[in-house]
């Protein structure tokens, strides 16, 4: 071949090029159509075409491939890759099975569309035919029967019938299988002629259809004659010991015919010929049915007789004494029949033998030993009967003899080796040695026994016990075990627990005290709080509070009594108090609240006393002065001159209106001393007296007193008034009435000397309202006198 031109090569590949490009242009499916040819609805064996045309709109996309699928009631049954737009699938013959919906699906790349459903109706199913292996057989004889329908697709169900000249004929067979034909076995048990047929069914999703029947076959059923006979010699009335024939016969059976003996479906002899013949010595078991049988191919037929053996001696039976035996106990065996022939046995005859796993101990009718561990195991005996016709010998039933290892003390403990009074518990019974099973019985006082049997090695009997309030409920609990019901049972007390458990109470209800009695709790005194139990175990946790602090304190103790001390009791410690116990028990108790009040100190309930007394004096000697004072002032005609009782200095103030009194009273009648009418005080009820001296209310405005010279008498002034006061002295009023009294003497000397108001420094001022005041210049003179008109003079 020659070389292409280059430009031939060009334009090729710009053609695949664009063909590749073009590839990518936009498509859509228009319709799909199915159709069924020549129609729907057809007869079977028609020849059936469908045909599905799929239309496509594209950009000139060349070799466009379509994906045809063709489903059948949603199943798919055909599937085609192909440029063209048309598919054809053929069905020829059609039959049932292909009846349907059909529907036809086209994907072109990743698009599809489905046709509207064809629906094909195939019409007609084929007659089936019928084939016996034999047309003659015997009763019960297996044959087989074919039944089939070549020219038929899917699923058949076969059924097979069997007739009579009279009555409705009878299904005796049905199969389904996936094919066109279908073999069946069958037996026949009537005699005589029959008619077989078959006939099937096809399902399909529109409905089930049957096919016509097969063609009948008729049948003759021969019967077979090898019922077989049965001969017992001497007789079928026996005693045990005696020998028999059994002889089995069958009359001209056909080849290959099988004979068998059995009993209780044992075969005893099996020939496989005419007859058969077995001889054995029978025993007493050996009552019951012979039963002869004839067996050729599947058909079998049976004879039976039935023999009766009579016994010479029972069955000899082994009894212990005791049933129940405990190590070191002496137990008895005995070996004896109850039934004896004695018409053909003497009883002197009888040998007896007693054998321990097999293995003989004596070879007498009674054994006796003292039971050990090692006396435990599988007890028979044996009964023989000799004669000069027949030896007899029987065995009894095994026993087994237990010796067992009596109980030891139960053990009482309990589970999780703690028990809490008051709460429930579970308690273990155990004994460490004893034959299993054991019965524990537990016993409490006013409680229902509980009973618990262990038969496992190892194991406890575990009680389930509601609360114990007491210790001593502890005590009078009681644990009996036992494994025999000859023994006495083995006792445990609840004394084990004591001393195996760790018992914890829980404490009483606290109580809570104070020393001193709350009575007698005063401030500045130390105050003790007293928690204290009557009962509970240790250690245990004693904790104060206060109402209004909440926590105080904790301590823990092994002591039923713990205290917490209060120093230096004060007023804010009056409230309420309490305590609260506990212990491993975890059932925390509280006492009742208590109420303590705290009393006063005792030194300021002194001083208390002092200044209500002194208040007290207080109030009395103000309204005494009140009371007196107005007649004082009327009756006063002399001059007041207070002298210092002692060398302390003491000022008295007088009032604003004893000042004005002696200021309006005429200067011709201040001669007279006030404190001279005191003395003469005894003889008229106007005259004062130093014991009705009143508290001084008398005040001195600073503008109606001429100002004294401080450097003479010392005058204490205020903002308005001008109070007295007696200084230093321990005397009080007392000491002011004495001090009145000496200054009365000097009152009377000055009055009756009439001395010169000049002479004693009192000075008359209009301006001062005619009063003033001074000081004597003597050394020893503390005298301080005032000259006062008396009004009455």
């Amino acid at each position: 071949m020659g070389c292409r031109p280059p430009g031939l090569l060009f334009l090729t590949s710009l053609l695949h090029i664009w063909h590749c490009a073009g590839g990518q242009g936009s498509y859509t499916i228009d319709t799909v159509r199915l159709t069924i040819e020549p129609r729907n609805a057809v007869q079977t064996g028609t020849a059936v075409r469908l045909r599905c045309q799929v239309s496509v709109s594209h950009s000139n996309i060349p070799n466009l491939i379509h994906s045809f699928q063709l489903t059948r009631d949603d199943v798919p049954i055909y599937t085609n890759n192909a440029t063209e737009d048309t598919v054809e699938y053929k069905i020829n013959p059609a039959r049932a099975a292909d009846s349907g919906d059909y529907e036809c699906r086209v994907s072109v790349k990743n698009k599809a569309k489905a046709s509207n459903s064809q629906k094909l109706d195939v019409k007609g199913l084929q007659t089936p035919t019928l084939h016996l292996t034999t047309s003659s057989p015997y009763e019960n004889e297996e044959f087989k029967a074919t039944c089939s329908a070549p020219e038929e697709k899917g699923p058949l169900i076969f059924q097979f019938y069997q007739s009579f000249k009279t009555g409705s004929p009878e299904v005796i067979k049905q199969l389904s299988q996936g094919g066109n034909s279908s073999t069946a076995t069958l037996r026949l048990s009537h005699i005589g002629n029959c008619i077989l047929y078959c006939d099937y069914e096809i399902r399909l999703v529109s409905g089930n259809q049957k096919s016509n029947s097969s063609k009948k076959v008729e049948l003759i059923v021969k019967a077979l004659h090898i019922a077989p006979i049965i001969n017992i010699l001497p007789s079928n009335s026996l005693s045990e010991g005696d020998i028999i024939e059994v002889v089995c016969r069958v009359v001209s059976p056909p080849s290959n015919t099988e004979v068998f003996l059995t009993k209780d479906k044992v075969i005893l002899k099996q020939v496989r010929a005419a007859a058969l013949s077995h001889k054995f010595t029978v025993r007493e078991d050996d009552s019951g049915e012979l039963v002869c049988k004839a067996e050729w191919g599947s058909v079998q037929k049976e004879t039976s007789r039935r023999i009766t053996v009579r016994s010479l001696f029972s069955k000899p039976q082994l009894t212990v004494e005791p049933t129940d035996i405990v190590e070191g106990d002496h137990f008895k065996l005995t070996c004896s029949v109850s039934i004896l022939d004695s018409s053909k046995i003497n009883n002197e005859t009888m040998q007896y033998s007693i054998f321990k796993d097999k293995t003989e101990v004596a070879n007498t009718a009674t054994y006796m030993t003292v039971a050990q561990l090692s006396a435990s195991g599988n007890y028979t005996c044996n009964a023989k009967s000799d004669s000069l016709t027949r030896t007899i010998v029987k065995e009894s039933q095994k026993h087994f003899v237990k010796v067992k290892v009596p109980v030891s003390e139960p053990v009482l403990s309990v589970v999780g080796g703690t028990l809490f009074l008051g709460k429930p518990f579970q308690l273990s019974c155990y004994s460490q040695r004893g034959t299993l099973p054991i019965k524990y019985t537990l016993y409490q006082p006013s409680k229902p026994t509980n009973i618990k049997v262990v038969s496992k090695r190892d194991e406890k009997a575990i009680f389930n016990l509601t609360s114990i309030t007491q210790i001593s409920d502890i005590k009078n609990i009681l644990c009996h075990a036992n494994n025999s019901q000859l023994k006495p049972p083995t006792v445990g007390t609840g004394e084990q627990l004591l001393k195996s458990s760790d018992i914890i109470e829980p404490v009483s209800k606290p109580h809570l005290t104070t020393e001193p009695r709350m009575e007698d709790i005063s401030e500045g005194y130390n105050m003790t709080l007293v928690c204290s139990v009557q009962r509970g175990s240790f250690p245990i946790n004693f904790t104060w509070y206060s109402l209004g602090k909440g926590f105080l304190d904790s301590k823990t103790s092994r002591k039923l009594k713990e205290s917490h001390s209060i120093s230096n009791v004060k007023g804010d410690h009056a409230g309420g108090y309490f305590c609260e116990c506990t212990n491993p028990a975890a059932e925390p108790k509280q006492s009742a609240i208590i109420i303590i009040r705290v009393k006063m100190a005792g030194w300021k309930k002194g001083l208390i006393a002092v200044f209500c007394l002194l208040f007290v004096m207080a109030i009395i000697l103000f309204l005494f002065y009140k009371k007196r004072l107005p007649k004082l002032k009327k009756r006063r005609t002399g001059t007041l001159s207070v002298k210092a009782a002692s060398t302390k200095v003491e000022r008295m103030s007088l009032t604003q209106a004893e000042v004005n009194e002696a200021a309006n009273a005429t200067p011709g009648m201040m001669g007279k001393s006030i404190w001279s009418e005191h003395v003469s005080g005894s003889e008229s009820d106007d005259n004062c007296s130093t014991n009705t001296l009143e508290k001084p209310e008398i005040q001195y405005k600073e503008d109606q007193l001429q100002q004294a010279d401080p450097s003479r008498v010392p005058v204490k002034q205020g903002t308005d008034t001008v109070h007295g006061e007696v200084r230093n002295s321990q005397q009080g009023v007392q000491e002011l009435a004495d001090a009145a009294s000496v200054e009365y003497a000097e009152l009377n000397h000055d009055t009756n000397h009439q001395s010169d108001p000049s002479d004693h420094g009192y000075h008359s001022d209009p301006s001062n309202h005619g009063y003033h005041i001074a000081n004597d210049d003597q050394p020893n003179d503390n005298s301080v006198s005032i000259n006062c008109a008396n009004n009455e003079e």
